[in-house]
Order: C-alpha cells, then structure tokens, then sequence
C-alpha cells in the first residue's frame, strides 16, 4: 500500500469523490453537508492524498490550509470493501506527519454528528483529538462534530 499526493486528474479519483459527496448528501441535511467536491479539492490551499493498494484505489484524504499555522482535514474516505482494514489509521498518521513537515502547529476537522459517523469520531480520538467549538468559517450545528489537535 502506498500514500501518493495525486493532482485529480485521474477519472478512478473522481468517480471515488462523487461517491462519497452522493454519500454523504444521502446522510446529513444539505445545509450541514461539508464535504468538497472535486473542482473545491483542487484549489492551491489544499494537498490530498489518495491510498492505492497496487492499482486499485482504497483510500483518500486531505488537508485544507487556513492559515500559517491551522490546516483542516478533508475528504476523509474509505472504500466500503476496504473499511476496518487499517487504511484510514495509516493514512490519518501520514497527513498528520505531513501537516507537521508543512509547518502546521494545529489540524481541525468537521465531521457528522450522526451514528453513521461514530467510527470516524472514535478514529480521531485514538490520534488525539478533541471536540471544539467551531472554526474558520463553520457555525453551530447539531448534525456537525468539531475537533482539533495541537501539532
């Protein structure tokens, strides 16, 4: 298995994205959907990362920066065949090691408040991160979990 920064250009990565927008717009209400789609991934503030095992896709993920020393993680997404396999562990390490390399003293993330989403919360608080209040430019919501971590 091997983490590579990928530019999107590649059709397998946006058919991959495009479901995980379906998905999560099929979850959460449209006003508290958050998740970037693809031409949103590709602006010069985010790097993102995609799993490959071999040639196959299994994983992506990316970080958002919001200031100089305050990125935002995004995009976090598993194949379903895939889930429970380590992956998202392994690739959470990895942009929290490379956040750190991109001068980053603080990684914020938003994700759903829904049962749905409880694997991923429990997944962030084994690496150290802790509910918040809410940051750049999200408000208040019931159907949004904020964390951060200190880098």
């Amino acid at each position: 298995m091997k983490i590579i920064v990928d530019d999107l250009s590649g059709s397998e990565i946006a058919g991959f994205l495009d479901e995980h927008v379906q998905q999560m717009r099929s979850i959460t209400p449209l006003e508290s959907k958050h998740a970037l789609d693809l031409d949103e991934l590709r602006r010069p503030e985010i790097t993102f990362w995609s799993v490959m095992d071999g040639d196959a896709l299994v994983g992506c993920g990316a970080i958002k920066r919001l200031d100089a020393g305050h990125a935002e993680l995004k995009s976090m997404r598993t194949t379903p065949t895939h889930k429970r396999s380590g992956i998202a562990s392994r690739l959470l390490e990895h942009i929290i090691t490379e956040a750190k390399g991109m001068g980053f003293t603080r990684l914020s993330l938003e994700t759903g408040a829904a049962e749905f989403f409880l694997p991923a919360r429990k997944l962030y608080e084994k690496f150290g991160f802790v509910r918040c209040e809410p940051f750049a430019d999200y408000q208040p919501d019931p159907n949004s979990t904020f964390m951060t971590k200190a880098l």
